[in-house]
């Protein structure tokens, strides 16, 4: 069964220590629970398995027209100046190294699946399985491993490459999202089976 591990919105905006979310509790949550390591290792592990790699952010112009005004997640980004396409701020983080031929999604709302090139990347790649991990676990964690599921993807998710805003949040988001997934860890998955 072809494979992909997404990292999802691990950019730094949400996960680099100096971003605007570094002293947040998001940021807190991503260094206590060693996510960005975890994430590292798991890359490490899916790129010696062999199998393809894809890196999503969220990103808008820098008119932010793409942006959703009345969008309780996405209104405050033009103000915050966060998300902004062409910036530090939607890079993925340094410590995960991108390859050329990397999936590579931009996103404008929580789910990649919308409005987005993912599906044709899949299909033209023939993938049937996608393994996912990224922040926030209560947002583009759920809607990805959903959205895959209802398009008849099997998926799997690295419960310790995640976090939200908090470690409850985090545990209720799990507990909702682990009907349509398999869950693993990045010490436990085998990207080869």
């Amino acid at each position: 069964m072809k494979s992909i591990y997404l990292i999802l919105d691990m950019q730094n905006d949400l996960v680099h220590a100096d971003g605007p979310n570094g002293k947040s509790p998001l940021g807190e949550q991503v260094r206590g629970r060693r996510v960005l390591e975890n994430t590292a290792a798991a890359l490490k592990k899916a790129r010696d398995a062999g199998i393809a790699v894809g890196f999503v952010r969220v990103g808008f112009s820098p008119d932010y027209h793409e942006c959703p005004r009345s969008s309780p997640v996405f209104s405050g980004a033009p103000k915050a100046g966060i998300y902004k396409l062409g910036t530090w701020g939607t890079e993925i983080h340094p410590s995960l190294a991108q390859q050329p031929g990397d999936v590579q999604v931009t996103k404008h709302r929580v789910s990649p699946f919308y409005s987005t090139t993912l599906m044709a990347q899949l299909r033209a790649a023939g993938i049937e399985r996608i393994y996912c991990s990224g922040v926030s676990t209560q947002a583009v964690v759920q809607a990805t491993v959903r959205d895959g599921h209802d398009r008849d993807f099997d998926m799997v998710l690295l419960e310790d490459c995640c976090c939200a805003h908090s470690e409850e949040e985090h545990r209720n988001s799990m507990g909702s999202v682990a009907r349509f997934c398999r869950v693993t860890t990045s010490a436990d998955v085998n990207f080869a089976a």
